[in-house]
């Protein structure tokens, strides 16, 4: 896993521009602790710094190759792992092509070589990376199917910058920091954001699925992959079968590495099935984590969304699984300290504790392993949140992943309000999402509602908690692989009824089905709780003393913008919702994104 940047420009010498690229790219160290590498032709720049991960001797980027007698070279800067890239090079070897290194980045190379663009369909994997054709004087920018690994771009006239993180174009003077009024309903809740979108004016994120082309003529997004809908023939039993072989192949891929690699065991189904195929397929045993807070046996407080503590369920996982577990309790007075690291990591407003908390886990897995497997989208794929199962939340004419919480738009000041409209807002966000739903003809019903659901569920909100895990263990150079989306898995769980996705009434029941014989009862029987908060009162006392300052503060960016009474009323009530762990968790965004606001200097205008 890698950071990659470059700079497209038709209208001047790039040569020229060696210190700023080079700048560009030291952004991304933390991206890549092992190696950096930059290229530069007239028009064209990339810049890459390398994590090892595979054949860690070779590999080194960004990699040049040309066509059989040509003089004008095809350059790669790449971002991922290719779980495929094994079978890809016989099969280029087999039509006479050469490798140098054992690196999936080479395959990429070769495969570009000899596919053009359309090789893009044959990648397994999580990738983002750039290709530019000096042949064709085109730079395509290329990101996996689910977004799990991001690129940024800014496109001016004649040109382009791109990054895995914001940082890496906010390092080019061509781009200036600034946001607007009509950002804030996606910078007090990032999952209403559309895939392509950001808070920065002027900066977009390549789509999952897509790719960008970018020529004299501009640039151009396209996509590659799209989930399609039609009919499930398969029974019960078959579907089971077929799952399980599914989700099994995936994690023998995903094991390989040439690092030490770990698994995250919460003792929720998602992530202790994927640690028994792992610990039953990895030579030499698995270890494993999960993250816990000091006192929480006090402390800890039942929400819907978070029902018990992980802690029991891990260790009886970890007990059943026979392997090396650690819990790494955390200190939550010392989370605040995390604040700034969390922040650099994320260039976007943090969600406090839940970012905190996961960089300091991700941190002290480092210490141990480069590579870590993860459970993410198993609730979006397998349909495993609370308000898939309530009906009024389910056919509500918005998002279901809203739940039952306040607007935190609701706080604006009623001028604000008036001219950011976050109701429209929503409502065109939703609306322009629902119609992309790929639909199937003749159902309808709840059938038809759930498949509206869940599609909405792989947008926003699993692209934010793709993000947010890619930010917090890339900032420490530890690279997470997530199974649950892994391309061919989604395409035919997507298609499966939802009838048969909960037969058993409840949440996730074809996976647990699926997984039945590998974990202990009360692991499969497990109610869905989300990733751990802390309750400890020290630590709502210090978001309280945070947004009183914040709202008695007149320097702040967000000082004339917020409802202040009503604020201070949300603070103060206790409120039992769904999505959140309390009202400070709802609050939190105002604290953060003031601290963004000031630390990045972005210019927030009308």
């Amino acid at each position: 896993m890698c950071g990659v940047t470059g700079w497209i420009d038709f209208s001047r010498d790039l040569a020229l521009e060696r210190p700023t690229v080079e700048a560009m790219t030291r952004s991304l160290h933390r991206r890549g602790p092992d190696a950096e590498g930059v290229w530069i032709g007239p028009h064209a720049a990339l810049g890459h710094r390398r994590l090892a991960v595979v054949d860690i001797e070779g590999g080194a980027q960004p990699m040049e190759a040309r066509g059989q007698g040509e003089d004008a070279p095809v350059v790669l800067t790449y971002s991922g792992e290719l779980y495929n890239f094994r079978e890809l090079r016989s099969q280029l070897a087999g039509l006479g092509h050469r490798f140098r290194t054992c690196s999936d980045t080479e395959v990429v190379l070769r495969a570009y070589l000899e596919w053009g663009a359309a090789f893009v369909d044959r990648l397994a994997g999580m990738y983002a990376f750039a290709i530019w054709d000096g042949r064709r004087e085109e730079l395509l920018l290329v990101r996996d199917r689910l977004g799990v690994k991001p690129l940024y771009y800014h496109a001016y006239p004649g040109g382009l910058l791109f990054g895995s993180e914001p940082k890496a174009i906010l390092a080019n003077p061509l781009f200036t920091a600034r946001t607007s009024e009509e950002k804030l309903p996606i910078l007090f809740n990032p999952r209403l954001a559309m895939p392509w979108e950001t808070p920065f004016l002027g900066m977009n994120q390549v789509q999952p699925g897509h790719l960008v082309r970018v020529d004299r003529s501009g640039a151009h997004e396209t996509p590659y992959w799209r989930l399609v809908s039609r009919e499930h023939r398969d029974d019960h039993p078959t579907t089971v079968r077929t799952v399980r072989e599914i989700l099994e192949d995936v994690v023998v891929h995903q094991l390989v590495a040439d690092v030490p690699l770990c698994a995250l065991l919460s003792g929720g189904l998602d992530s202790s099935a994927l640690a028994a195929f792992a610990a039953a397929h990895k030579p030499g045993g698995l270890r494993t984590y999960a993250v816990d807070f000091t006192g929480a046996d006090a402390d800890f407080r039942a929400t819907p969304l978070r029902p018990e503590r992980d802690t029991p369920f891990a260790l009886a996982a970890a007990r059943h699984l026979r392997v090396d577990h650690t819990t790494v309790t955390l200190d939550p007075g010392r989370l605040p300290e995390a604040i700034p690291a969390a922040l650099a990591a994320r260039d976007m407003p943090t969600l406090g504790q839940f970012d905190t908390s996961m960089y300091l886990l991700f941190q002290e897995i480092r210490r141990h392993s480069t590579v870590a497997l993860s459970g993410e989208a198993g609730d979006e794929v397998f349909g495993g949140y609370p308000w898939f199962f309530d009906r009024e939340t389910v056919f509500g004419d918005t998002f279901p992943w809203l739940g039952n919480a306040p607007r935190l738009t609701d706080c604006l000041a009623p001028d604000v309000r008036a001219r950011v409209r976050p109701g429209d807002d929503e409502r065109d966000r939703y609306q322009t999402l629902r119609a992309r739903v790929p639909r199937l003809p003749g159902e309808s019903g709840l059938q038809a509602r759930m498949r509206e659901v869940l599609y909405l569920s792989l947008q926003g909100p699993l692209l934010y908690l793709l993000d947010r895990k890619d930010r917090m263990s890339m900032a420490l150079g530890l690279e997470v692989r997530v199974p649950f989306c892994d391309h061919t898995l989604l395409e035919y769980v997507w298609n499966v009824p939802w009838k048969m996705k909960v037969a058993d009434g409840r949440e996730k029941s074809l996976l647990r089905s699926a997984v039945a014989d590998l974990l202990p009862r009360e692991v499969l029987e497990r109610r869905k709780s989300g990733y751990p908060a802390t309750f400890a009162p020290a630590h709502a006392e210090a978001v309280r003393g945070a947004l009183t300052a914040l709202l008695d503060d007149r320097t702040s960016p967000l000082d004339g913008l917020l409802d202040v009474p009503k604020v201070r009323a949300l603070a103060e009530g206790r409120t039992e919702m769904m999505t959140m762990a309390d009202n400070l968790h709802l609050l939190l965004p105002l604290i953060e994104v003031d601290r963004w606001l000031r630390a990045y200097d972005v210019t927030l205008t009308a």
